[in-house]
């Protein structure tokens, strides 16, 4: 039996990953703040639970699905580099380390893209708070040397499924709020510009890109990235088909059965960003993702289609 050590295991991803692992009979043991085998606190017992472990996963971090104050900042940052660190750690300890450690990363480390798709080789970097959390992540993964563990940096986009971002945007195409999306100019306060947190006016009509994942492609890319050992380093965790969010949330209105949903302006965005404390980064940034690596290795995607991975995600 293999073991998997799953850190950030009571998330939407940790949790669909602990149920196809133990379906599979495979030793599991979680790490996670509450409700698991482990905590981070406790050092000791994730190094014995690494130690000749086949398979780590990371994908702690709080959510930044939130405001983004001080503190908020402080905890999206701290929950994935102190987490990080522990299982690198653990990992340098091991006289037995992992063959593979795969850690969650962010497709928002690439810039606002309008005019061409990032891929691992060709991207571009982009500025500002979310990036800087992105790369400040991949870093804590290849800080320390482990010569005997192939480490990858999952880059996922937007995660479809039963969870995480359909709840709501279903709740709202229903109200008849699931129009398109639509940036525009808002005020910009001077320590939003400082703290790299302010979203500036970008794509126009809906039409900044939507790069999304359903659930089971990324349980599907992890088991892939196990069977490849020459596979390393950044891996774009995303459908070879993005949208725009004009599209996107077309839809999602058809697959809840919304007749109506007008276009929604940055205002309006803006007010009910705060009313729900989010942040509106989250759906006027271009996110424009490809997985090349994916590709090029040979990846079959479960659920490449917008519309079928909607249904399953409803019926999920």
């Amino acid at each position: 039996m293999t073991r998997v050590v799953v850190g950030g295991s009571t998330g939407f991803i940790g949790r669909h990953l602990l149920q196809k692992y133990r379906a599979e009979g495979r030793e599991v043991i979680t790490i996670s703040r509450s409700g698991a085998d482990l905590s981070w606190a406790d050092q000791a017992g994730i190094d014995a639970a690494v130690d000749g472990a086949a398979l780590v996963v990371g994908l702690a971090g709080k959510s930044v699905s939130c405001r983004y104050t001080a503190a908020n900042r402080e905890e999206i940052l701290r929950s994935r580099i102190g987490t990080t660190s522990a299982l690198s750690t653990a990992i340098s300890r091991a006289s037995a380390p992992p063959p593979l450690w795969i850690n969650s990363s962010t497709a928002t480390i690439y810039r606002h893209a309008e005019d061409r798709a990032m891929t691992e080789s060709t991207g571009e970097l982009g500025t500002g708070f979310s990036v800087e959390v992105a790369t400040a992540w991949e870093r804590a993964l290849m800080a320390d040397a482990l010569p005997a563990t192939r480490r990858v940096a999952l880059r996922t986009a937007i995660v479809l499924g039963d969870a995480g971002v359909m709840g709501p945007l279903r709740r709202l195409a229903r109200l008849g709020l699931g129009g398109t999306q639509l940036d525009g100019r808002w005020p910009v306060s001077a320590w939003r510009r400082t703290a790299g947190t302010a979203h500036l006016p970008g794509a126009r009509g809906g039409r900044q890109r939507f790069s999304w994942i359903h659930v089971d492609d990324v349980l599907g890319i992890i088991d892939f990235l196990e069977q490849r050992p020459d596979i390393h380093g950044p891996v774009n965790a995303c459908t070879p088909t993005p949208v725009d969010n004009r599209t996107f949330m077309a839809a999602v209105r058809r697959t809840v059965g919304a007749r109506i949903g007008p276009p929604i302006p940055r205002w309006m965005l803006e007010l009910g960003a705060m009313g729900i404390r989010t942040e509106t980064e989250l759906v006027l940034k271009s996110r424009w993702v490809l997985p090349a690596t994916l590709i090029d290795a040979g990846y079959r995607f479960r659920r490449p289609d917008l519309g079928e991975a909607l249904r399953a995600s409803t019926l999920a």
